[in-house]
């Protein structure tokens, strides 16, 4: 048995990763974005939906690529219609009866068109966090009203990365070659 066996013995880890998750950003609250929900922006080609996050002056806006799932629950959650059920009702009772709560969800990391958070939980016995994809975590942190923060650096990559997305949809659906993928998403 090596020492790396032991340590995950040790710790009996629910959540193995296999990288370090060390992330290169300055988490320093002061250097933190509080971001809202403001919207949602849809398109009818093959590009994802994004979630657009505001902070509460408007001067930021981060768009969170999002799959088509995580923006059907989100759009359903945002209705004003209680009687609509959500998907996330069992995960929060979960949640509450183990006594987890979940403090806050900090945008950490993009890597290639995904990004990244990091989301912070008292009463785990053995994680304070989690690092997830951002399209992984929205919906949930949405429903419990979690305060979601990210940096001006990090909103600003995001936009280029919006950007990188959104071009490479247009390019792959103006060659002929690929009309299957317009009539596919329309």
């Amino acid at each position: 048995m090596t020492n790396k066996d032991l340590i995950i013995e040790d710790l009996n880890a629910d959540f193995i990763f296999s990288q370090i998750q060390a992330e290169k950003i300055d988490l320093a609250q002061e250097n933190l974005i509080e971001l809202k929900p403001y919207g949602m922006s849809l398109h009818n080609d093959t590009t994802r939906p994004f979630l657009l996050l505001k902070d509460e002056t408007g001067k930021h806006t981060l768009p969170v690529a999002i799959n088509q799932i995580e923006a059907g629950v989100t759009l359903t959650q945002s209705s004003t219609n209680q009687g609509l059920g959500t998907p996330h009702t069992f995960s929060e009772k979960l949640l509450t009866s183990l006594d987890i709560k979940i403090e806050k969800c900090i945008f950490v990391e993009i890597s290639g068109h995904h990004q990244y958070v990091r989301v912070y939980m008292t009463g785990h016995p053995r994680q304070q966090s989690l690092k997830l994809k951002a399209e992984d975590a929205m919906s949930l942190c949405l429903h419990l009203k979690v305060p979601l923060y990210a940096t001006a650096s990090f909103i600003q990559r995001s936009k280029t990365m919006t950007a990188e997305v959104s071009d490479s949809a247009k390019k792959i659906l103006s060659h002929p070659e690929n009309a299957h993928f317009k009539k596919q998403y329309h």
